[in-house]
């Protein structure tokens, strides 16, 4: 008959996983994570939670441009998008389901000489409509993506015409002045979470507020961005 110790013994080797079944579970998790209905600002939702981020990796592609007015091009890009990693066993939607996006953004471009240019681009994208895998139509029919549209842009404008936070301050010798304009789908209480910032005449791109400071993609600069952050909190003093 065994003993308590040996009984215990069994059951420490029994709840004890090699690292591929550690691996499995912890996939396992992060997918049931993912696939879960969560919660923001009273709106139900699934999929990847509120403020976590992707990274991409773009095969090269096809970018098409129209000048249809001296201010206005119509574009066209076509290209495969890879992601950087990869997904969690078991999460995400099934191979074979659409999305329709809008995007908003700023393009900033620089020529360096008589065939190439410099580009980047900071915005926004609003999900429209999207289509499931299994099924033949659409979640939303066109003219619900429309009106759904024309809301996002009453938000922009929205937007746009919020009082911005005057920025002005030295750094490394050089003066910066700008503005933070709030995004305010991220506002709550009086208080917004991210911030698009334009610095000397120059859009630069969006401020975004962590529990581990602040966060600009487009700046290397960690203790410039440090210090566009206390700007726009000197705002709320």
């Amino acid at each position: 008959m065994a003993t308590t110790a040996e009984k215990l013994k069994k059951s420490q080797v029994k709840k004890t996983k090699n690292p591929e079944e550690a691996k499995k579970e912890e996939q396992k998790n992060v997918a049931q994570s993912y696939n879960k209905y969560k919660q923001y600002e009273g709106r139900q939702y699934t999929g990847m939670k509120v403020g976590r981020s992707h990274k991409w990796e773009y095969d090269s592609g096809i970018w098409t441009e129209t000048k249809i007015t001296p201010d206005l091009w119509q574009i066209s890009y076509a290209v495969t998008k890879r992601r950087k990693g990869h997904a969690p066993e078991g999460s995400g939607v099934p191979v074979g389901t659409e999305y329709h996006w809008y995007i908003v953004a700023h393009q900033n471009v620089k020529k360096l000489n008589a065939d190439d240019y410099t580009t980047s681009m900071t915005g926004l994208k609003y999900k429209v409509a999207h289509k499931r895998a299994a099924q033949k139509k659409w979640n939303v029919s066109a003219k619900t993506q429309r009106k759904k549209m024309v809301e996002f842009f009453k938000e922009m404008i929205v937007q746009l015409e919020a009082e911005p936070v005057e920025l002005q301050f030295d750094y490394k010798g050089e003066t910066y002045s700008g503005e933070a304009v709030p995004i305010t789908q991220t506002c709550e209480e009086g208080s917004c979470e991210e911030w698009d910032i334009s610095l000397n005449d120059r859009h630069i791109g969006i401020l975004r507020k962590m529990k581990s400071g602040w966060k600009l993609q487009e700046l290397e600069d960690k203790k410039l961005i440090k210090t566009i952050g206390e700007q726009v909190m000197a705002f709320y003093q």
